[in-house]
This record gives C-alpha cells, structure tokens and sequence, in this order.
C-alpha cells in the first residue's frame, strides 16, 4: 500500500477496525516468524542450533526500544497539534469577542450590521468546529463568504471612524478575526505526516515476526505478544487525537460556546448610553 492509499484508508476506517487490522497483521507476522524458525532450526546442524540466542535476544530488544522511541515521538507530535488546536480555540473566541465589543463603538446602521455578521460567524465557527470533514464543506464556503461580508462591512464604516483614535485597533481586531479562522482552518488539516504512520504499521508488523522467530517459548512469546497489544493501543490513541473531528478526543469549544452565549445575551441595543435627563 503507498502513502496515499494508505493516508485515505487511515482517515475512512473506524479506529476500531485499525486496531482488529493491527492485531492480526501481528499475528500472522508473528506465525510466520514461527514457521520460520522451525524451518531454520531443520537445517542447521546440532552444534549450531546448540548455540545460545543472545545475538536474537540483543535484536530483539534493540527493535523495541526503537519501536517505543518512535511511539513517543508520534505521541508528542500529536500532542503538539492537539494543544495548538485548543489554544487557537481560545484566541478566536477572545478576538471576535474583542472585534465586537470594538464594534459597539461604530455609528448605526454599521454597528447593528457588523454585530449580526460576528453573531452569525461564531454560530458558523462553532457548528464548523463540531462537524466532520466529509460534512464541513458547505460550512467552510459559508465561512468564507462570512469573511468577505465581514470585511465589506468594515471598508464601509472606515470612512465614519478614519479620524478617530481606535481606527486601527479596530481593524486589527478584524485582522485578528480573519487570520485566527485561517490559522483554525489550517491546524485542522495539520496532522502527523501519514508516512510516519505507514513506517509505524510496518515496524510493529515486523517486529512481531522476528519475536516469533526469536523466542522459542510460549511464554516469552505471549509475554511479548502483550507487550505489542500494549504498542498498538498506544498507537491508536495517537491516531485519535491526531483526527480533530472524528475522533473521540477532541479539544474543547467552551470558550467558543461562552462567547456565542455571551453575544446572543449583549445585542447592540444593551450599549446605547442612557439618555440625559
């Protein structure tokens, strides 16, 4: 299977079913390496087979220790992502709360207009965050056209706010909104490299053949056996914190949820100054 094929069967199959494939992958590896040490012992003589196995014992412990370094690198590289995804949750949710409380500044009809336009792209941002890929597409045209609409909105009220000191806070506000939705639209399709993957699924493969080849018996065997379960349940943890949507661990959308509460609870009207008696 190439890294394409591959990256298309690791997004499309249920973790789950990566987990059976994984386990009998192993297992017909480490059948193999078995009918190959049988094979190997028929053929050599006695004084050879009578030699210990500490050269295969050294192999084998050599290939573990690199199968449990490259788990862990793939574990922190997931990670990695998984925290930058939470983190630019929080920075969208302050900067469009930021953009409309800055907005509440602007003369009608621009403030009510431009307060709709961030209502309805939080509610978007949140709906968009929730959905899987295969379903995300009709939202993401949609938030781009709430992009555009945001920034013809605020090229029509720059000529009431040009000689006013917060001009340019106020569009770097709207800066901030548009460059976080990129910045959240591009951590979503940053994953772990899918050839990191694909060496992973070989290397497990691999070294579940050489312990059946290498331990003799059954103990050894099953006692290792385990410990490549163990391997495979920590790679399939990666796998799912490396799906931002499908997955089941997926970074919290509080402070998106607060904000759209937040909004829909302060429409313009709450910051019109009381009138003088």
């Amino acid at each position: 299977m190439n890294a394409p094929g591959f990256a298309g069967w690791l997004e499309a199959t249920p973790l789950w079913l990566i987990a059976v494939s994984l386990i009998v992958a192993m297992s017909l590896a480490r059948a193999v390496g078995i009918g190959l040490r049988r094979w190997h012992k028929s053929r050599v003589t006695s004084s050879v087979e009578a030699k210990p196995d500490g050269e295969e014992g050294f192999m084998l412990s050599s290939v573990v220790g690199l199968l449990a370094l490259l788990v862990g690198f793939t574990f922190a590289l997931a990670v990695d992502r998984f925290e930058t995804r939470r983190a630019l949750v929080l920075e969208e949710a302050n900067a469009i709360g930021t953009a409309y409380l800055r907005t509440q500044l602007l003369d009608e009809p621009h403030r009510s207009h431009i307060s709709g336009l961030l209502v309805a792209y939080t509610d978007n941002r949140l709906e968009l965050a929730r959905r899987p890929n295969a379903e995300a597409r009709p939202l993401m045209a949609r938030n781009d056209r709430m992009t555009t609409d945001l920034w013809i909105a605020t090229i029509a009220a720059w000529p009431s706010i040009r000689g006013m000191d917060f001009s340019s806070s106020y569009i770097d506000s709207m800066n901030a909104v548009i460059d976080l939705g990129e910045a959240r639209k591009i951590s979503r399709l940053a994953k772990v490299p899918y050839e990191v993957y694909l060496v992973l699924f070989i290397y497990l493969v691999a070294a579940s053949g050489l312990v059946g080849f290498a331990r003799e018996s059954r103990r050894e065997r099953w006692s290792t056996t385990f410990l490549f379960l163990l391997f495979t349940l920590a790679l399939v943890l990666i796998i799912d914190i490396d799906r931002p949507i499908d997955g089941g661990i997926n970074e919290s959308q509080k402070p998106m949820e607060d904000l759209q509460a937040s909004l829909r609870a302060t429409p313009p009207s709450v910051f019109r100054p009381a009138a003088t008696p």
